[in-house]
C-alpha cells in the first residue's frame, strides 16, 4: 500500500511539472501554427451568440451581446490531447510492454517449475514401483 501511495505522489509531481511543458508547447508551437491561418492567440477565437457583440478595449470584457469564447476551449482541448498522447506513449505503453514481458517470463518460469514437478513425480512413482516389485519378488516380510 505504501509503495502505491509513493508512486501516486511521484505521478502527481511529474504531472504538475509536465503541465508547464505542455502549456509552453501549445503557446510556442501550436498557437503560431494556428496563427498562420488566423489569429496567433487561440483565446481570441470567439463567436457572437446575441448581436451586437462589442468589447471594451481597455478591459477586454464584453459590453454588449453574448460572446462564446470557443478559442479557450480549443486551446484547453489541444493541451489535454498533447498531454494524453505524451503520457500514453512515454509512460503507459512502455509500462504495459514491460509488464507483458515480465508476465511472459513468469509464465515461462512456472512452465519450467511444472515440468520439474512432473519429472519429480515420475521419479517418485518409479521408486514406488521398484519398492513394490522388490517386496513382491522376495515375499512379504511382514
Amino acid at each position: 500500500m505504501r509503495g502505491n501511495v509513493i508512486d501516486l505522489a511521484v505521478a502527481v509531481v511529474i504531472g504538475a511539472a509536465f503541465t508547464n511543458i505542455v502549456n509552453s508547447i501549445v503557446k510556442g508551437v501550436i498557437n503560431p501554427l494556428v496563427g498562420a491561418f488566423g489569429t496567433q492567440d487561440l483565446e481570441k477565437y470567439s463567436s457572437c451568440l446575441k448581436a451586437p457583440c462589442t468589447t471594451d478595449a481597455a478591459t477586454g470584457e464584453a459590453t454588449e451581446g453574448i460572446r462564446i469564447m470557443w478559442g479557450s476551449v480549443l486551446s484547453a482541448t489541444l493541451s489535454f490531447l498533447i498531454t494524453a498522447a505524451v503520457v500514453y506513449f512515454l509512460m503507459v505503453l512502455p509500462m504495459a510492454k514491460y509488464l507483458a514481458r515480465r508476465a511472459a517470463m513468469q509464465a515461462a518460469k512456472e512452465g519450467v517449475q511444472e515440468t520439474l514437478e512432473v519429472t519429480e513425480l515420475e521419479v517418485l512413482k518409479e521408486i514406488r514401483d521398484a519398492l513394490v516389485a522388490q517386496r513382491g519378488g522376495s515375499g512379504n516380510p511382514a
